[in-house]
Parts: structure tokens; C-alpha cells; sequence
């Protein structure tokens, strides 16, 4: 087995949404993040450890989990806009516990869809 590269990071991800814009809209609107300029067939949002998120219109979509590592502030903000939004959100991965957040190792979390089914995640501790 080769040795472990010194410096492995994720640069981007392709997010399948039947309208790319609209889908890069959401999310960034939600982290209180920019949509970058079209580039192609992509719409990107960038995060700030460098990950752009490139949304890409799919025929079909099938629905991944995202998880966003974000500060306390952060969260208070971004929750904020998901229940101003009136946006269904749960405690845990299953959609067992609508309408609350976990406390997980000791930070906070809370799951949520987009407009494309994808089950997105913010957290607070890793």
C-alpha cells in the first residue's frame, strides 16, 4: 500500500438539482454565502475551507446528505433563515424528530431538505 499523500483535500463536488440556480440559490441563501458566476454547465457555491459546491441540472436527481461544519453564530443565523423560510427540519438523519435541533458532542445540529430531496445537515462540532 502506497504511503498516505501529504496534502489530500476536497477540492469540489458536483450537486445534481433540477435547477441549478435555483438549488445554488437556496443553500448559499441559507449559509449566508455567495453563488459564484456560471462556469459551464455549473452554478458554484464556494465554501470558506475552498470546497465549491458545483450545482449541475440532472434529468434526474437522487438524493445525497451534505453536512456543513459551521460556527455557533453561524448556526443561529442560518437556523433563522431556515424557520423563516418555513422550512421542515428535524434533530436526526431519519426525519424521526421534527421541529427540533440535537445537541450532539456537545454542539448543535439539525438536518433539513432542499428543493431537491437532498438531506442536508448543519453542525456545530464534528
Amino acid at each position: 500500500m502506497a504511503p498516505p499523500a501529504r496534502r489530500t483535500e476536497l477540492n469540489h463536488t458536483i450537486v445534481h438539482a433540477r435547477d441549478r440556480a435555483a438549488s445554488a440559490r437556496f443553500l448559499a441563501g441559507i449559509l449566508g454565502v455567495e453563488v459564484g458566476q456560471p462556469m459551464g454547465p455549473f452554478v458554484p457555491v464556494q465554501l470558506s475551507n475552498g470546497v465549491t459546491l458545483d450545482f449541475m441540472d440532472a434529468p434526474s436527481v437522487h438524493s445525497q446528505h451534505y453536512a456543513f461544519l459551521i460556527g455557533e453564530d453561524d448556526f443561529d443565523a442560518a437556523f433563522a433563515r431556515i424557520r423563516e423560510a418555513g422550512l421542515r427540519y428535524w434533530a436526526d438523519p431519519l426525519h424521526r424528530e421534527e421541529g427540533e435541533i440535537n445537541h450532539w458532542g456537545g454542539g448543535r445540529g439539525v438536518y433539513f431538505t432542499d428543493p431537491d430531496g437532498h438531506n442536508l445537515e448543519l453542525l456545530t462540532k464534528a
